[in-house]
């Protein structure tokens, strides 16, 4: 294992990229009483376009990062919510722009709840008659942010900075796409994407190091990966004449919502990721200087 000391925050980190491609960090927090666990893939909603070669690429129904998160947790033998919490944990995952993450935290058998970890993410299980059933539960969450104001002004400014990205499309996607959804589309999702070689396991708690890296390894060790490949992900192309001034929505609020939205060029970002950080956080400070709810714009 590679060891990053942090003096300056007092934190050690141990990091190790295993055989099959999976990389691990491990961060002991010795007064911790939980134990946390999050196996995060590097895929998201805006991965709807992909494929290993740019002549075959394939396109997939919007929405389809967030439901293929839905139905890992749905086995042959039962939910993977009743094991956690028969093991003492509390389990939930989401699902972002560019990751899907699944989670655990406890205060005992760890080693179980992280082998229960490992083992029901890289186990999948659909069936095109719990697909169908999973549609009308997802279309429900759907519809509920359908009326939220504050979620519909978020995509709404998102749509006039990105309106030809997959970026501007809810992550759950809508309706319609998810009714276009199949086994065979999520197996081909999960089977490009779920490679260890495209995944990150962090485990921070009062943990040992060694421990738990010798656990993680034994769980490995007897499970077979095909050969790594590099993924390509195809993304319309867009330019500032691209981008909606404004817009506008009708919606039953009791005041008036407004959003303001600035588009970067992102090939003046910078590149190292210290520099980015500093960036990032330089324009949230920025912004909340300008438009916070201690500004004298904030109304």
């Amino acid at each position: 294992m590679n060891k990053k000391v942090y003096q300056q925050i007092n934190e050690t980190l141990y990091e190790e990229v295993l055989d099959n491609g999976l990389t691990v960090y491990l961060l002991p927090k010795i007064d911790f009483h939980k134990t946390y666990g999050l196996f995060s893939t590097n895929y998201g909603s805006i991965d709807n376009h992909f494929g290993y070669h740019p002549d075959d690429l394939k396109q997939v129904p919007d929405g389809i990062a967030h439901f293929l998160e839905h139905k890992l947790f749905e086995k042959e033998d039962g939910d993977v919510f009743q094991k956690f919490g028969q093991q003492g944990a509390s389990a939930n995952a989401f699902t972002s722009f560019t990751k899907t993450s699944y989670l655990f935290s406890a205060t005992d058998q760890i080693q179980k709840n992280l082998m229960t970890l490992l083992d029901f993410v890289q186990a999948p299980y659909f069936t095109e008659e719990t697909v169908e059933k999973e549609k009308g539960i997802i279309g429900q969450e759907i519809q509920m942010y359908d009326d939220d104001p504050n979620w519909q002004q978020f995509f709404g400014i998102i749509k006039n900075l990105y309106p030809k990205h997959p970026l501007h499309i809810d992550i759950a996607g809508t309706v319609t796409s998810i009714a276009d959804i199949t086994a065979e589309d999520l197996y081909l999702c999960y089977n490009t994407f779920y490679h260890p070689s495209n995944m990150v396991l962090f485990i921070v708690g009062n943990i040992d190091p060694e421990e738990t890296m010798t656990w993680i390894k034994e769980n490995q060790k007897d499970k077979d990966f095909p050969e790594a490949k590099a993924i390509i992900r195809q993304f319309p192309a867009e330019t500032v004449a691209d981008i909606m001034p404004e817009s506008s929505m009708q919606m039953p609020v009791t005041r008036a919502k407004g959003v303001l939205g600035i588009k970067g060029d992102l090939d003046k970002l910078p590149t190292d990721g210290r520099e980015l950080l500093r960036f990032k956080n330089a324009l949230n400070l920025l912004f909340q200087m300008l438009f916070g709810n201690t500004s004298a714009n904030y109304l």
